[in-house]
């Protein structure tokens, strides 16, 4: 039978036998039950080692913080860093304006300084505004070639500052344009002899 006693007609001596025998397995067996009740899962991977589950947490926790300061760093680099500057600059900018106050007076520094780098139309002193400005933020020009037209090649580049004007090319430039000259007058002949006779 399911609980281990044999079935059918049995004797009295046999089931207080089989009760003792009962009684004996669940004594011998009582305290693995005491110590199981109040034992932890152990988890284990598929090879059969046992698993920390803290120290996974830590790690799972770790990773996603990196990662999640990854996506911060990639989100603000697709905005842009310049446009992102320039915004904090328009924020600070407005802040200042609104901290002033509504009314603003002849003696007001800021309006002032506004109002004279802006540039009318029509002004006679722009112009030499203009070159006191260059003049303050110059940076240095590059050097460029002064001097007869330099043949043409196909980039359209200029030569550098320091050509002395001796072409010293293979010839390879001129011969391209001669072809392109030479099949451009090809294709327009061979249009106005098709159109001759209309």
């Amino acid at each position: 039978m399911s609980s281990g006693a044999k079935a059918g007609l049995v004797s009295a001596d046999v089931l207080r036998r089989e009760k003792q025998e009962l009684r004996k397995h669940e004594r011998s067996t009582k305290h693995l039950e005491e110590e199981s009740r109040n034992a932890q899962t152990v988890f284990r991977d598929k090879s059969g080692r046992k698993r920390n589950l803290a120290q996974e947490q830590l790690e799972q926790r770790l990773k996603a913080e990196a990662e999640s300061q990854r996506e911060e760093q990639y989100a603000k680099w697709g905005k842009g860093l310049a446009q992102e500057r320039q915004q904090q600059q328009n924020v600070e900018d407005a802040i200042k304006e609104m901290q002033k106050p509504l009314a603003r007076y002849i003696d007001d520094r800021d309006l002032d300084r506004m109002l004279r780098e802006q540039e009318r139309e029509g002004d006679p002193m722009a112009a030499l505004i203009k070159k006191r400005k260059a003049k303050e933020n110059k940076e240095k020009e590059k050097p460029r070639y002064k001097g007869p037209a330099p043949p043409l090649n196909r980039f359209n580049i200029w030569p550098g500052h320091r050509w002395d004007g001796v072409d010293r090319s293979n010839g390879f430039e001129q011969q391209r344009f001669a072809r392109i000259a030479n099949k451009k007058a090809v294709q327009e002949l061979a249009y106005k002899w098709s159109v001759e006779d209309m």
